[in-house]
């Protein structure tokens, strides 16, 4: 049975009460999981999905209810100040979210893999134990990621979208609009619906339109982040732009939210608070935007952080331990490798530069067993990425070149001079890389 016209926020919780209930009585569930990553895209592409197709499920569904994961545990959402400013334009709230602490450990009786479909959002293939006990689950998949060929290729009655674009969200809704359409035009209103919301409208189709407001700034904020409010040019697929129109139209429709529509001062909002991370402790700020791949027998962990290096190495030092910046740094990065036995670690930043341009580094740390990968990465990369050596003043430029083994771990800063070339394009690199060396 679809679920009945309503909210975002009355969807959520709703969500939330029946994975519970399926879990313990062992119904069939479909998951709509965005990356370990959990980023805006993640966050919003999962939440869009589900929120669609629940309301419009196809007849043979699995499970007619598609519940969004959040890939990360419930306690890690503080490290995303964003999401907080961006609950209160789509009116819902952490609480709402379902996370990896609503589901049993992977492997374990409390969720068996058979009573369970997974449709993956801005990423293609389950990691780690995840994957392992769910893997073959996996039944449908809209990314933007390089394809790892480990979805099928007909998941009917599910999308297999995998292409370019700016975010991943805006696939999704060019996946699923015309099914929002339908649920908008066709479907009736849940008795009493305006008054769970606290809202003081008194028509329906008001009230489906402060609904489809909430829902496309919610699916919005990742698409205007991801793209730079559609002005990166590197970035930016026709599939944004569409997204961007038929989204903001919804807003125009919705007699509440229509006249104070900025979306230029949204962007601006939700951007301000992404990359306020100063805050945040050394760890966090690693941890805030992390993945991590296996590749025969390596373990590669890649972080991405919206302040340049320099602001990194100063978070590693603060507390200085008596060494010199350098050793203390690499030391800083070295525990957090042991702590997920990483073989290879990457640090990839944006910023703008003190002349208002925008810019990326890449900072490379390998343990012995990933040295030969790394200089293979470092060699074969260093075109296709256009990497130029770098030194960041606080090191006095002594990471610009590689480190004999002898002298500690591998590890080099570039500048990135092909500012279109994300985690998405970076990690193959480093896999093939892996992979490559370690056959």
């Amino acid at each position: 049975m679809a679920f009945p016209r309503n909210s975002l926020r009355a969807f959520l919780s709703h969500a939330k009460k029946s994975l519970s209930t399926a879990i313990q009585s062992s119904q069939k569930i479909t998951l709509v999981a965005g990356n370990e990553s959990a980023d805006l895209d993640s966050l919003t592409s999962s939440m869009l999905y589900a929120y669609i197709r629940s309301m419009n499920p196809p007849l043979n569904a699995f499970a007619p209810l598609y519940i969004p994961l959040l890939n990360i545990p419930s306690a890690d959402i503080s490290l995303r100040p964003e999401f907080k400013a961006l609950f209160r334009h789509a009116n819902i709230e952490a609480e709402h979210l379902v996370t990896l602490d609503d589901l049993p450990e992977p492997g374990g009786s409390g969720l068996k893999p058979e009573d369970t479909q997974w449709i993956l959002v801005d990423h293609n293939k389950l990691q780690g134990a995840m994957g392992e006990t769910y893997g073959s689950r996996v039944r449908g998949v809209i990314d933007h990621h390089e394809d790892e060929g480990v979805v099928p290729q007909n998941t009917d009655p599910e999308p297999r979208v995998i292409e370019k674009c700016g975010s991943c969200t805006s696939l999704v809704v060019r996946t699923l609009r015309s099914s929002w359409d339908a649920s908008t035009e066709g479907s009736s209103l849940a008795s009493g619906a305006a008054h769970t919301q606290g809202d003081s409208l008194v028509n329906d189709a008001s009230v489906s339109r402060t609904w489809d407001a909430q829902v496309a700034r919610m699916a919005l904020a990742s698409i205007l982040i991801d793209t730079a409010n559609l002005t990166a040019e590197y970035k930016v697929e026709e599939a944004d732009r569409d997204a961007v129109d038929y989204l903001e139209a919804k807003i125009y429709l919705s007699p509440r939210d229509a006249a104070g529509w900025d979306r230029t001062n949204f962007y601006e909002e939700i951007d301000a608070v992404e990359r306020d991370i100063g805050a945040l402790s050394f760890n966090d700020i690693l941890r805030k935007d992390y993945k991590q791949w296996n590749e025969n027998g390596l373990t590669l962990g890649i972080s991405s952080v919206v302040k340049p290096l320099d602001f990194v190495i100063k978070k590693a030092i603060q507390h200085n331990s008596g060494e010199d910046k350098e050793t203390e740094f690499v030391t800083a990065i070295g525990d957090f490798m042991a702590a997920r036995s990483l073989t290879i670690f990457a640090i990839m930043t944006t910023s703008t530069s003190e002349t208002g341009e925008f810019q990326r580094e890449l900072y490379v740390q390998a343990l012995s067993a990933g040295h030969a990968a790394a200089g293979t990465f470092a060699k074969e990369a260093a075109k296709e990425l256009r990497l130029e050596d770098h030194s960041v003043g606080m090191l006095e430029g002594k990471p610009g070149a590689m480190q004999p083994e002898s002298e500690g771990p591998w590890r080099k800063i570039w500048m990135q001079r092909d500012l279109g070339k994300s985690r998405k394009q970076v990690a193959p690199l480093l896999r093939r890389a892996m992979a490559a060396e370690s056959g």
